[in-house]
């Protein structure tokens, strides 16, 4: 990938790249330079960022746009741990205060539209350009091809869908938290008005596996009382692995 030189110019000559790093807007750099610590990500998907972060830093704290150019974001180092990192006693608390400010962000205010019609086609895009890894399917998804999964999201698609504003990969890694409790929400490409089950499969999913029960439980009483579908949270986990 060449970068224009406005881009290049941001870093200076002494500027360190490591592409050790993958997030779900397009492929990920980081620099390190005299200058300070970016985030370079660029591709069609890095776009779709650039766009929805301008929109929700009116609504929640994201990460300082340096640059966007052509497909190109560059981003300033927010300087905080995520909570996959610090995992604090209370991240279940944590995910389910920062979620619930989310969703609650009016719908009527969001452009960007995430419903199902919308994943399920670019689900279909990924299924046709072989795109779906099935070897990363959950342990009760991995004796189904992608083909299956795709079919299953037709035939058991919901009848419904309760709307939010979705982030659209809500997990420990893609929330960081400053020492005093600031949340900032990175990786947004996915953000966009959608069911909550679409944030909340993920969410569960991730900390039941990774900080138990007991995390569970206190993300759903810090979320708040809305009813969770237990079907349409199965549907959502499976959709996830088309992405």
């Amino acid at each position: 990938m060449r970068f224009s030189e406005r881009v290049l110019d941001l870093f200076g000559d002494d500027a360190v790249w490591s592409d050790d790093h993958e997030g779900m807007s397009g492929h990920l750099l980081r620099v390190t330079s005299a200058a300070g610590v970016f985030y370079v990500k660029h591709g069609p998907a890095a776009e779709a960022e650039y766009e929805r972060l301008r929109w929700l830093k009116h609504w929640m704290a994201v990460p300082d746009i340096v640059a966007f150019d052509e497909d190109v974001l560059v981003l300033a180092d927010v300087g905080w741990p995520s909570l996959e990192r610090r995992a604090p006693a209370d991240i279940g608390s944590v995910m389910g205060g920062v979620l619930r400010e989310l969703h609650a962000v009016p719908i009527e205010e969001c452009p960007f539209d995430e419903r199902l019609p919308v994943r399920l086609a670019r689900a279909e895009e990924r299924l046709r350009a072989g795109l779906v890894d099935a070897d990363d399917f959950d342990d009760d998804h991995a004796d189904l091809s992608a083909e299956q999964v795709y079919e299953r999201l037709l035939a058991e698609r919901p009848a419904r869908e309760d709307l939010v504003v979705a982030h659209g990969d809500y997990t420990p890694g893609n929330v960081l938290v400053s020492r005093t409790g600031q949340p900032v929400l990175i990786d947004v490409g996915g953000l966009g008005v959608a069911d909550r089950h679409l944030d909340l499969a993920v969410v569960l999913r991730e900390l039941s596996e990774d900080f138990g029960e007991s995390a569970v439980g206190d993300f759903l009483a810090a979320y708040g009382p809305e009813e969770v579908d237990r079907r349409r949270l199965d549907y959502y986990r499976l959709l996830d692995e088309m992405f």
